[in-house]
């Protein structure tokens, strides 16, 4: 498994699931129609022209560190918190880096997204079309027709500003992805699900909406020396 999926890697929870984090209303919630939690989610990202947070982000395995070793992952991993910063400008900027315990850095402008590892002195470079459904957090860039192309959208509760995505290509990373927004209309919790079992929590603090970005935060320029690969 890359650093991009460690990094981004993803699952998705079920509304049934995550009831008792979204809400405590005792009584059953009415889901929104799929037009509708389409159009309310387009709406909540509209708001969203520039965003600075940090984050902090956890994987765990369902059945313990005994079904992950069968499945090949590191129980290192997902007893690990990976913290760092994001910033994002739409349409299309986005700067991603893990700090602790390893520092990792995905950053793109709208065309092509970088992946660099200062520990391996490497760079990926990679097409951005090709990644939009495989690096979640990049939806928070992404512009809206792109994002209803890619994935189907959910509202489990009509009145709670939270949503469940399913990409539509079955051979992303992730099997589905659950954004609550927060009472300023940030996003404040991405819940992800993949293939393997993990879930993944990535919850966000200090969240600044509609932020001066400089420019040359989104300018990625590998370092001298650096091993770049194209993929």
């Amino acid at each position: 498994m890359n650093m991009l999926r460690k990094t981004m890697s993803v699952v998705a929870v079920s509304a049934a699931m995550l009831a008792p984090i979204m809400s405590t209303n005792v009584f059953a919630a009415t889901a929104a129609p799929e037009q509708q939690a389409t159009a309310n989610l387009v709406k909540q990202l509209g708001n969203i022209k520039s965003l600075t947070a940090n984050f902090e982000q956890t994987t765990k395995v369902t059945g313990g560190s005994k079904v992950a070793q069968k499945k090949g992952l590191s129980a290192q991993h997902m007893n690990q918190t990976f913290k760092g910063t994001m910033s994002v400008a739409r349409p299309g900027k986005f700067y991603w880096e893990t700090t602790s315990p390893a520092k990792q850095t995905i950053v793109t402008t709208g065309r092509t997204v970088w992946i660099y590892d200062p520990d391996l002195q490497q760079a990926v470079r990679q097409n951005l079309d090709e990644q939009v459904a495989n690096t979640p957090a990049l939806l928070l860039s992404g512009n809206t027709n792109q994002i209803m192309q890619a994935y189907r959208i959910t509202q489990p509760d009509a009145g709670k500003t939270y949503y469940t995505l399913y990409p539509k290509q079955k051979d992303g990373a992730f099997q589905s992805l659950t954004i609550s927004f927060g009472v300023n209309k940030a996003p404040s919790l991405m819940i992800l699900q993949d293939s393997l079992g993990q879930t993944t929590t990535v919850r966000f603090n200090d969240v600044k909406v509609n932020p001066t970005i400089p420019e040359s935060k989104f300018n990625f320029v590998p370092p001298k020396g650096t091993d770049i690969i194209d993929q």
